[in-house]
């Protein structure tokens, strides 16, 4: 086996074309063997295997800078750099993240996750090595599907100006997780078309040169294009066509399902995990759906994630129109929704919690500002969400809390969650966000008649004395089992209070908790600075009232396991009651 003997990318020099070929055969079985067992990023990294061999033949790395956008597509390249480990032997399958990492390896240069950075940060590369009189190449490799985001424009649009050494690799796949749209992609699919001969070409129109390869699965004709253009003295693109999820048929076949997958059965392809159970993403997909149906003017907005709110190709073809995927661009889904909200539609905007951070000056100058009454609700904004240190869900509270104007809910269940989606739809005062709970839906079957247009006003679920506690969202449970734990340690019935609004204070029914309460409790699923608690232990700071915040410490967690995390921050009922009990 030609990768066992790969143990740093000058490896790759040593072997001839054919050997370069089983060397790539190698490598996408080890990635099918590994994901299927492991779970992980599929279409992507099996599309670029030929590309990653080819850049390691014909470049110098780490002299030479290859930087990878987003690092869907990073497998290949950690195989030929030295941790082949992590993909050929199971018990190593941990050793190594699933994203571009420098304490890794010397040949990685940047913690990457999110979309569209590539050639921003290797122009800063290429820039420094100018100053500096160095010498090397500076690549930058990003997907088709990354163009779309407007840092990835705005690389692109400064790259002339570096007038030195500047590759772009385009890999181009007719794709983003889903299909691509956008006018951009009209031209790539232009120049796919005329094997890159059209006079139409926006690297050019950008002052870009640009070389076409038909195959970017052909090992032979990467290598001829990556020698033309090694140590060039200008910046160009080298525009390749590959094919997402090659060498599985399944993932060639479907591109959308398979460019993340869990572990599946390697012979049929089916998921080893079931997925039967009703989810915060079709719940909303289905209503949406409805309501759609009841009203024209209902429209639902992705930015190239459209099954984080349920949208399947089947459901996007059911809403036509009525859906909009901007591609990977966070900053326009927000402009767009305020848009169509002032214009007298109403948007919905479905997006994770760690995309939301793109677009923080969109939410206050464009949405904000103008009080546009668009409607965003926020998926795996949780300690229970993802846990790569790139896509962590714990910012959003702090972040999105504090801008003027907008209200930010917190359901606890599947059922105050579609009221509070009925009621921001169709409302026409504010911007509404709504923040879905962590782990798994509850349901309670409970009719919600609270008027949401009242804000700021908290719900008292069960009545008590001496203790109060506010369990903000996903955290509603655990302040359910703090009170009975409490209870039986000491006897004290606690006061169980569901804030439903992050955004505000119920002053009101802050001060009657003075009453006959000596211990306030806050529960947020996120970080503590800047978050709910703290606006609560703000309020009480002048009066004799003993305030708890319990959240998340302000850290960056990596591939973290969510009970560790959960008892390192006291986030447990045991701990809580422990401390309740201290303070009473």
């Amino acid at each position: 086996m030609y990768l066992e003997s790969i143990n740093q990318p000058f490896d790759v020099k040593n072997l001839k074309v054919e050997q370069l070929k089983v060397l790539a055969d190698e490598m996408r079985q080890a990635l099918i063997t590994k994901v299927s067992k492991h779970g992980g990023h599929f279409g992507p990294n099996l599309g670029m295997v030929e590309a990653t061999i080819a850049l390691h033949y014909v470049f110098d790395s780490p002299k030479d800078k290859i930087v990878f956008d987003v690092s869907h597509q990073t497998y290949p390249h950690k195989m030929l750099t030295g941790r082949k480990d992590g993909f050929l032997y199971e018990e190593k399958y941990d050793d190594i993240t699933g994203y571009s990492n420098p304490k890794e390896s010397e040949h990685d240069h940047f913690i990457l996750g999110h979309t569209s950075t590539s050639i921003s940060l290797a122009c800063g590369l290429a820039k420094a090595r100018d100053l500096k009189k160095e010498e090397g190449n500076v690549i930058a490799v990003i997907g088709d599907g990354s163009l779309s985001g407007g840092e990835a424009l705005e690389g692109l649009d400064f790259a002339p100006e570096l007038k030195s050494n500047f590759i772009v690799v385009v890999n181009d796949n007719d794709m983003s997780i889903a299909e691509n749209y956008g006018g951009i992609y009209q031209n790539l699919k232009l120049l796919r078309e005329t094997d890159g001969k059209a006079d139409c070409n926006v690297f050019k129109a950008m002052g870009l040169d640009y070389v076409f390869v038909k195959d970017g699965n052909d090992i032979e004709e990467l290598i001829k294009a990556f020698t033309k253009v090694k140590d060039s003295t200008y910046p160009i693109v080298v525009h390749i066509c590959t094919v997402k999820g090659k060498g599985y048929e399944l993932a060639e076949q479907n591109k959308e399902n398979w460019h993340y997958t869990a572990p599946f059965d390697m012979e049929t392809g089916k998921s080893l995990f079931e997925y039967n159970e009703e989810d915060y993403s079709s719940v909303t997909a289905n209503h949406l759906l409805k309501k759609m149906k009841e009203d024209p003017s209902v429209v639902a907005i992705t930015s190239g994630t459209p099954t984080v709110f349920g949208f399947t190709d089947e459901k996007r073809k059911e809403a036509g129109s009525q859906f909009v995927d901007v591609g990977i661009s966070e900053e326009t889904a927000v402009a767009l929704a305020s848009g169509i909200a002032t214009g007298g539609g109403k948007p919905v905007y479905g997006v994770y919690s760690t995309f939301i951070q793109r677009t923080y000056d969109q939410l206050s100058q464009d949405l904000c500002i103008n009080k546009s009454p668009a409607t965003i609700v926020t998926f795996a904004g949780s300690v229970y969400g993802m846990t790569d240190v790139t896509h962590l869900g714990l910012f959003d509270i702090p972040m999105m809390a504090n801008i003027p104007e907008l209200v930010y809910l917190a359901p606890t269940t599947k059922e105050e969650y579609l009221a509070m989606l009925d009621w921001s739809i169709e409302q026409t005062e504010y911007p509404v966000a709504i923040r879905l709970p962590g782990g798994k839906m509850i349901s309670d079957s409970k009719e919600v008649t609270k008027d949401f247009s009242q804000l700021n006003t908290y719900e008292v679920t069960k009545k008590g004395r001496k203790v109060a506690i506010l369990g903000l969202g996903t955290f509603y449970t655990l302040g359910e089992e703090t009170l009975k734990l409490l209870e039986e340690k000491t006897g004290v019935q606690a006061t169980l209070i569901n804030p439903m609004y992050i955004t505000g204070l119920d002053e009101k029914l802050l001060e009657q908790l003075k009453e006959e309460h000596d211990v306030v409790v806050t529960l947020e699923d996120g970080i503590l600075d800047g978050g709910f608690g703290e606006k609560i232990a703000r309020y009480y700071g002048a009066f004799n009232m003993k305030v708890l915040n319990y959240g998340l410490k302000k850290e960056f967690l990596d591939r973290y396991d969510v009970q560790e995390v959960l008892k390192k921050n006291r986030l447990t009922a045991t701990q809580i009651t422990e401390d309740v009990m201290k303070m009473l």
